[in-house]
């Protein structure tokens, strides 16, 4: 390592490598293309910029690319690079969509060595030739599983199509994907494979519960947990319309609220991932995409309001929390019939899941309350229960129709009433 990286490294706390920064630390710095597959917070961005930026020369145009999913994770690559980059005096320019790319292309004039941003954007200004390429001698894909789908792959095929013939690449991800089986197809390159998803140990105690919960009375749920002590959350919704709701609702309930959703403009997002750090709210609600990613330093917890859809997402979800040797709490919603399938669809992760609940003020296990609360509880479950199948059996009120009497109409002398009228 070099020896200013070294020193700031011990500086900054750090004692050792984790495993995929030790692994692909050498190959990287010898140019070779690899495949890095690491735990959530286990230092993937790391493990990448180090050893990518000292293949970097000064005054020599862009040089290294690093290419991320989303807005936010982009932001936060290039905090954490701007910090390295400063030791070996390179510039790192954002390149992302929402900002002002007018500015974009005024700082681009400066020739910056590193650029980091969403594909989309890079891909604009490459195509308008605002973007130089050309002395581009890697290109990193962050996020890779999410990154190299649908649209997003046939723009970071196009953008490579701006660089050199020959470039190294570096993917890097928590969870494996098809496409990487596929890489050499779609990129035409070999690449070496570190995956240390089994060996590494790098993220701490995190406990996982399940809190049995129908949807109408979930935002009273996450009432209850705010009111926690020292707690905050990342909670993820499947929809962004169901995120304004349950925002409005809860702001309604005095809880301290944020949203944090792709169609925000870039200062709103920054600023509620500020307030979510600072510990100005309790509740940061989100989405998969928007929250991809993110590095949010001790992190309580993370709520599944809506229950992933598979165990990737799972993963990637519960990974903002527990993120180097921090512990954690993942809180999963959802009705009976949810939770047991959603059991189903992680247990070949062999998580250990818990049944719990908010009781005076904290949240347990179930098989911690004392069992005349738990009788207490069910007993009014079933009154509930009982209420609501009531309502349902009601018999609707039958209202009985007039009966109007028939009268015979005079058919016979019909014909001759109307004979003596015309005469």
């Amino acid at each position: 390592m070099n020896p200013k990286f070294e020193n700031s490294f011990k500086e900054q706390g750090f004692t050792k490598p984790t495993l995929i920064q030790e692994q692909v630390y050498e190959p990287l710095k010898e140019g070779k293309s690899v495949l890095g597959l690491a735990p959530t917070g286990s230092g993937k961005t790391l493990a990448y910029l180090l050893p990518l930026l000292e293949r970097v020369d000064k005054a020599q145009g862009v040089q290294l690319v690093i290419v991320a999913p989303s807005q936010e994770l982009a932001a936060q690559i290039t905090e954490v690079a701007r910090q390295w980059a400063k030791l070996l005096d390179l510039t790192v320019l954002s390149l992302i969509g929402g900002a002002n790319v007018k500015r974009q292309i005024e700082k681009l004039k400066k020739a910056p060595e590193v650029v980091i941003g969403t594909p989309g954007r890079m891909l604009e200004l490459a195509e308008n030739k605002k973007l130089k390429l050309h002395n581009v001698k890697t290109f990193v894909f962050d996020e890779a599983d999410d990154l190299l789908t649908e649209q997003t792959l046939v723009a970071c095929r196009s953008l490579l199509n701006h660089a050199p013939g020959i470039v190294q690449l570096a993917f890097f991800s928590a969870t494996k994907s098809d496409i990487f089986d596929q890489l050499h197809q779609w990129f035409g390159t070999e690449v070496e494979v570190f995956d240390v998803r089994a060996e590494d140990q790098t993220q701490g105690e995190v406990e996982h519960f399940l809190v049995e919960t129908p949807v109408r009375k979930r935002i009273d749920t996450l009432r209850k947990l705010s009111n926690l002590e020292k707690f905050s959350a990342l909670v993820f919704f499947k929809k962004v319309t169901e995120i304004e709701n349950a925002a409005d609702k809860l702001k309604y309930l005095g809880v301290k609220v944020a949203v944090l959703e792709g169609q925000q403009r870039q200062v709103e997002r920054e600023k509620a991932l500020r307030q979510l750090r600072k510990g100005e709210i309790s509740l940061l609600l989100t989405t998969d995409v928007a929250a991809r990613g993110l590095d949010i330093v001790g992190l309580p917890a993370v709520i599944n309001y809506d229950l992933p859809k598979d165990r990737n997402t799972y993963i990637h979800r519960v990974g903002r929390t527990g993120r180097m040797g921090a512990s954690g709490i993942v809180i999963n919603l959802g009705n009976d019939h949810d939770l047991r399938n959603f059991r189903q669809l992680v247990q070949s992760e062999n998580y250990e899941l818990h049944f719990g609940t908010v009781y005076r003020g904290a949240l347990l296990r179930v098989e911690e309350i004392p069992d005349e609360v738990k009788e207490s509880r069910l007993s009014k479950s079933k009154t509930e229960s009982a209420q609501r199948r009531k309502k349902k059996t009601v018999s609707p009120v039958v209202v009985e129709k007039k009966k109007h009497k028939k009268r015979k109409r005079d058919r016979l002398n019909k014909g001759k009433r109307h004979k003596k009228e015309n005469q």
